[in-house]
């Protein structure tokens, strides 16, 4: 599917219009003065997020809040342990 080019007055005027649109996996060129700004398109579910740590998975329910900061310190004072 190629995108459609549209004008910066149109996305502003539309807003809702586009915002569904792209929910519905189109995507946009938005030109302003004949010169193309930037892309409206939909965001990859996979990549939109990155994993940095998952607390449960130390311990079930997470782990008390003075725990971590301690972990913390104790990894800022010796990044290499």
């Amino acid at each position: 599917m190629t995108e459609k080019i549209v004008s910066l007055r149109e996305l502003r005027e539309n807003t809702s219009t586009y915002i569904s649109e792209v929910g519905k996996g189109r995507s946009f060129l938005v030109m302003r003065k004949s010169q193309p700004i930037f892309r409206l398109s939909p965001v990859d579910e996979e990549s939109a997020w990155e994993e940095v740590i998952d607390f449960t998975k130390l311990r079930r329910g997470g782990i008390p809040l003075e725990e971590l900061l301690s972990r913390l310190k104790k990894r800022i004072e010796n990044p290499k342990a």
